[in-house]
């Protein structure tokens, strides 16, 4: 390893180290001002939302790995997790709940489609094309479900998500397996040295005879997939479906993709330490609430964690 990946690794072991000493901090505390906090059924309650934050944040780091960003994955998890919530309730049989999951990611497949082919073949920026198709997906996602609520999901499909594997929600084995598919990936694969070199240099890596446009498509692909997933996550633990999930969710993703390392500029990230950024995340949301704090202080302090994070990174890439 060569100087500077001596100094890269070094940095990212700093932030990670970090985290884990904000994560202890916050322990100490919610432990204090809150009974409920340090017990093993808030535990429980802290990874189901962190699955949710996580499974989001795996797809964004990979995207602003990539040198964008993806401000309608909240939208493309409320409009898939609605059709899908719908297919479920309108009809019966075995392979209903399987059939409303294929035509969900099928409808990810389409919405990453559109992000990633407008950014790579009209060289738009990705902050105007998504927060474009932000509304656009939202706007779909009324008008299709009325924005009505979608309630009496069958019963299969709520035992599954809610249910454990070795004391294990399935939603964390869902997050973990996606990670060590993504963290591989990244790590190991062509398709992983291309979106940093992508993110890093845009031009050399097209004049080193990479095609961008399809990496960059593969990735707002990926990234929507990961999204329709938080989705049918989040009405598996809600036990519905509402027009209005995933609404600052994508917030949440960047987030904790920044916090993990991710730089906006593109280029860097990694899996681990968005996970991480992921739990943090879910750890603040559930403490402000024992704590009977109001939740537009929480949106307040992820913002405040976000602007943190940029400017860490900032100052560490000089």
């Amino acid at each position: 390893m060569d100087i500077r990946g001596k100094i890269r690794l070094f940095k990212d072991s700093s932030r990670q180290f970090g985290i884990i000493l904000v994560i202890l901090l916050m322990i100490l505390i919610f432990s204090y001002g809150s009974d409920v906090f340090f017990t093993y059924g808030n535990f429980i309650s802290i990874l189901q939302q962190t699955a949710i934050k996580g499974v989001m944040a795996v797809g964004m780091t990979l995207i602003i790995i990539s040198g964008g960003i993806d401000l309608s994955a909240g939208a493309i998890a409320g409009l898939s997790s609605m059709v899908a919530a719908t297919i479920m309730t309108k009809y019966s049989g075995d392979y209903v709940v399987p059939l409303s999951i294929i035509v969900a990611l099928l409808i990810g497949i389409i919405c990453g489609f559109i992000n990633g082919a407008l950014i790579a073949f009209f060289d738009l920026q990705p902050f105007l094309v998504t927060m474009g198709t932000m509304s656009l997906f939202r706007g779909l996602d009324y008008i299709y479900s009325g924005a009505l609520p979608v309630r009496n999901l069958p019963q299969s499909f709520l035992g599954f998500m809610n249910s454990m594997n070795s004391s294990v929600p399935i939603p964390v084995i869902i997050l973990l397996s996606l990670s060590i598919i993504a963290f591989l990936g990244i790590k190991y694969s062509r398709y992983g040295r291309h979106i940093f070199a992508v993110g890093g240099n845009e031009e050399a890596t097209r004049l080193s005879g990479i095609n961008v446009r399809e990496i960059k498509i593969r990735t707002y692909i990926f990234g929507a997939l990961t999204s329709v997933l938080a989705g049918i996550i989040y009405i598996g633990r809600l036990s519905a479906a509402d027009p209005n999930m995933g609404d600052g969710y994508e917030l949440d993703a960047i987030a904790a993709a920044a916090i993990g390392g991710a730089s906006m500029s593109g280029g860097k990230g990694g899996i681990i330490g968005s996970l991480m950024g992921a739990f943090m995340l879910a750890m603040l949301a559930n403490g402000l609430t024992l704590l009977n704090i109001q939740s537009f202080y929480q949106t307040a302090a992820t913002g405040v964690i976000i602007i943190i994070a940029v400017l860490i990174d900032k100052f560490s890439n000089k």
